[in-house]
């Protein structure tokens, strides 16, 4: 266990926001944080569960304690004849861990190639691109309840998955922290989902015609690295606002006035819009105000130029929900965490 006093977030966040923890803990196994929740003063002031700082931002100094859960190793934990299940420790990164699937020869998660932060946050929101979810393969988790110690693991029902939803936002909010998730990932032969986005686009664009894991892999990094901007270059947090999910008749009164804008099944009775459509069409890709802005090349992410301040990050944000808003009645809903 590493503690240590006026730590500095900035390298800990992908926003690259300049703040500090009054306390900052780091946990490398279970038992270390199962000590730290029932032994440690510090966790009387347990302000914020940290684990790869990229579906966050920070708008204000900690003043209290930063737990940092940096639990590692990926093992495989069980077959059968047509699935493997592995297991991560939650300090793991999510893009590693899908690399090492692939290394494995096990599909499911390809389509979620280079999605930043660590494996333990992502069923939190239950993470998702190019037609694919973490539900899709997910099997189970471990976590520790934060006001006891104990160990519990959740089932892939009761994490109560649904679009960026899990029951770690709603009942299960603030009381646990998540150790370690289990994927249950299939063996050959594979299916890969290429129809979603511009997936195909990209494979034809490689000569692909038959595309393996590893080539459906690669087409996504490529595309997402040919909109999305590199954290380590420009500081983000990724998609930041959800696709907004609509009734039937208002996308489709939608749709006719704008019929560019793309359009995808959701739940019965209801459709899911381009959150990123609805920001550019609003004028606002590209748009700045100091050091915050909306990316050039996807509206859907908002950046960090350099020095903006969580608050004006925000603020930012808030601007976008309200031009939004006022051209299409729609308000859109913060991906990330307000911290």
């Amino acid at each position: 266990m590493i503690v240590k006093t006026d730590f500095k977030l900035k390298a800990l966040n992908t926003f690259g926001i300049a703040v500090s923890a009054k306390h900052y803990v780091s946990v490398a196994t279970t038992q270390e944080l199962i000590s730290f929740l029932t032994e440690s003063e510090l966790r009387h002031n347990l302000k914020l569960v940290l684990g790869g700082g990229s579906n966050m931002l920070l708008t204000q100094d900690v003043n209290g304690t930063v737990l940092h859960i940096n639990i590692r190793g990926k093992k495989v934990v069980a077959e059968t004849k047509t699935h493997t299940i592995i297991e991560a420790g939650a300090g793991e990164n999510w893009h590693e861990v899908v690399l090492w699937a692939l290394l494995q020869n096990l599909g499911g998660i390809e389509n979620l190639s280079l999605i930043p932060g660590n494996i333990g946050t992502a069923p939190v929101q239950n993470i998702g691109a190019y037609g694919v979810e973490l539900k899709d393969t997910f099997y189970s988790l471990d976590a520790v309840a934060i006001a006891t110690g104990n160990k519990r693991t959740f089932t892939l029902g009761e994490c109560q998955f649904g679009y960026r939803d899990s029951i770690f936002k709603n009942d299960a909010k603030g009381k646990y922290i998540i150790t370690a998730v289990r994927l249950q990932l299939k063996k050959p032969p594979f299916t890969v989902s290429t129809q979603y986005g511009a997936i195909q686009a990209e494979l034809e664009k490689m000569g692909i015609t038959k595309p393996s894991l590893a080539d459906v892999s690669q087409a996504v990094i490529a595309i997402r690295q040919s909109k999305l901007p590199d954290p380590k270059v420009l500081g983000n947090s990724g998609s930041f606002f959800k696709n907004p999910i609509i009734p039937e008749a208002v996308a489709a009164s939608l749709k006719e006035k704008n019929p560019e804008l793309p359009v995808y099944d959701a739940s019965p009775g209801f459709k899911k819009v381009a959150a990123g459509w609805l920001i550019e069409r609003a004028g606002l890709k590209g748009y700045r105000a100091g050091d915050a802005g909306v990316h050039t090349k996807q509206a859907l992410v908002l950046v960090n130029y350099g020095t903006a301040t969580g608050s004006e990050i925000l603020a930012l944000a808030q601007h976008v929900i309200d031009v939004v808003k006022a051209i299409f009645g729609i308000t859109l809903e913060a991906e990330v965490n307000i911290i």
